[in-house]
């Protein structure tokens, strides 16, 4: 594999910690760093295409946001990108008015790129992992049947809402500040989806306040509107949803040492707390 992406070099790899999912490492060759990633067992069956990744990963590098694709090794699907030098930057350092107003930055230059192949619904994607679950094996478990009948009411509030390109993974690890800009990678859930789930992603995988919701929201449309603020709610809900049934699935699937039942029982109780609100249910019974 070394030879085929870096003929004759001879590479230091480093592996690189964070991933829950994929095995990802720093490269160092001929005087660069690269970053390669090569995707976990069976990953297909969590809706991920590596070539949508790809041409998604090429895309947000055009527009920025991404870092360099330099290869894309095909069957297995492996990934070369440029090493972003940079740091992590902790959750509650980006709930920051200033890192907020980057974020949101971020989401919305990539939101205003050209189509992309794949599509990402999570409506379909919760049902989706349930189903793939079940032919392995594990139950469902019961907070499923409530959240999907709430899921639903949601989707009708969202069914027109215009199909844009979204990262639809904005875990605090996948955001990298060089001290210039924000970067963002892992870009296999990419997809065609409601610009809402992005930015309730980003909200609910930050912890943030209403009040932060409302400066985010803010700085995406430049204005603040209660419509924004009530899909924002919701789709923070279906963030969670997607998320415990994401674990639920990798119960049945993943090779690695993690704990994915107790990480689906975290976000099914978080997304419990959401539908408890009175924002939510004042959100849901609004007209559409």
């Amino acid at each position: 594999m070394v030879e085929r992406v870096w003929p004759g070099g001879e590479a230091v790899f480093e592996p690189l910690g964070g991933g829950i999912t994929n095995r990802n490492f720093k490269v160092a060759v001929g005087g660069e760093v690269f970053v390669l990633r090569i995707g976990g067992k069976d990953t297909e069956l969590l809706g991920i295409d590596r070539g949508d990744e790809h041409e998604a990963s090429l895309v947000a590098a055009r527009a920025g946001v991404a870092p360099e694709v330099v290869r894309f090794l095909e069957p297995e699907g492996y990934l070369v990108t440029r090493f972003v030098g940079g740091r992590p930057i902790p959750p509650e350092e980006l709930r920051r008015p200033e890192n907020l107003q980057r974020a949101a930055r971020l989401l919305r230059t990539f939101h205003e790129c050209a189509a992309i192949p794949a599509r990402f619904d999570s409506f379909r994607v919760v049902e989706a992992y349930r189903d793939e679950a079940a032919r392995h094996g594990v139950e469902t478990p019961p907070a499923y049947a409530e959240a999907r009948e709430l899921a639903a009411e949601i989707e009708r509030t969202r069914a027109a809402e215009p199909q844009c390109p979204c990262h639809n993974d904005l875990l605090n690890a996948n955001f990298i500040d060089d001290g210039k800009q924000l970067w963002l990678v892992d870009w296999e859930y990419a997809g065609m989806g409601d610009r809402f789930f992005d930015l309730a992603n980003f909200s609910v995988n930050h912890e943030l306040e209403p009040s932060e919701d409302a400066l985010l929201l803010r700085a995406y449309f430049g204005a603040e509107r209660e419509d924004d603020l009530a899909a924002l709610t919701l789709m923070r809900f279906m963030s969670d949803f997607r998320e415990a049934m994401w674990g639920v699935v990798q119960q049945a699937i993943s090779e690695l040492d993690f704990d994915f039942a107790d990480y689906a029982a975290q976000h099914f109780e978080r997304m419990g707390k959401t539908a408890a609100d009175e924002r939510f249910r004042r959100a849901l019974a609004r007209p559409y």
